[in-house]
């Protein structure tokens, strides 16, 4: 009896080979050469590129891990006893860092928004996507110490300034990763709500929106947890939070300070973490 196989008509389907008897087997896909040559170029590329920054990195000097060891463990030896003396100043400066980190995502999750929108190839014109791409790369190009520095010197010392700074920073992260979300989207809904006669905005709110929020909203959990950390280091320069007090703990040598704080920033991004994993496995 002869065998009949179907093959699909994929894009390296071949046609099927005669067996001992008789019969049809599919042949092993095949990988157009053009496509492994674009594949080998592009590792070629990624090499050069390591071997160009090699001396710049310094990456000749990571030896110095293993021969001086020793001067790594000598001055980690002050954090091996963390002092909790003072755990409740210190437990109160973490609060106040989650919530610059909180109002900072927040209010950057919702202005991201209309900018994604703006910067999405597959809604907005061309002329109007470049320009609100440009602006959100500079806002996500510039560091949040940066313009923590800018915002301390117009509204003074404190926490405000550090929900300003990772505000706008976030801003163009959030635009960057809703846009994404955005031109991936099925455009079917889209083009039936379009069918009706609807305007442009009804199609983003009714065809786009309930297509990508929840991604977005991972998105949003996944940046609250980064942002703990940076508006850790805001207080560096004086945004409020617990990085204030660490860094002036590391600038006076109190060590076991130094370690205590950082446990408690450890464990709280650890808790938050684990809260949003669990968020995020309910909304994606």
């Amino acid at each position: 009896m002869t065998k009949i196989n179907v093959l699909s008509r994929g894009r390296y389907a071949q046609p099927p080979l005669e067996d001992a008897w008789g019969g049809s087997e599919p042949a092993i896909p095949q990988v157009p050469m053009a496509h492994r040559a674009r594949n080998w170029a592009l590792w070629l590329i990624l090499i050069a590129l390591l071997i160009w920054s090699w001396a710049p990195a310094e990456m000749d000097r990571v030896t110095a891990l293993f021969t001086d060891w020793r001067n790594m463990a000598e001055f980690g030896r002050g954090f091996l006893r963390p002092d909790f003396h003072e755990w409740r100043a210190y437990l109160a400066d973490m609060i106040v860092t989650v919530q610059i980190a909180l109002w900072g995502t927040a209010l950057a999750a919702v202005a991201g928004a209309p900018f994604a929108i703006l910067s999405s190839s597959n809604i907005a014109p061309q002329w109007v996507v470049q320009p609100v791409r440009r602006l959100m790369d500079a806002c996500r190009a510039i560091n949040e110490i940066m313009f923590a520095l800018l915002f301390v010197v117009a509204v003074g010392l404190g926490p405000f300034a550090g929900v300003m700074a990772l505000f706008v920073h976030n801003m163009g992260v959030f635009s960057k990763l809703y846009s994404e979300a955005v031109e991936a989207i099925d455009p079917r809904p889209v083009e039936g709500i379009r069918a009706t006669g609807a305007r442009r905005i009804p199609e983003i709110i009714y065809g786009v929106i309930p297509q990508v929020i929840p991604l977005w909203s991972s998105f949003i959990l996944y940046r609250l947890e980064t942002n703990v950390r940076s508006a850790t280091t805001l207080g560096i320069v004086g945004a409020g939070g617990i990085g204030q007090t660490l860094y002036e703990s590391i600038r006076s040598f109190h060590y076991a300070e130094t370690a205590a704080q950082i446990v408690i920033v450890v464990l709280t991004v650890v808790l938050i973490d684990l809260f949003s994993a669990s968020v995020r496995k309910r909304l994606v």
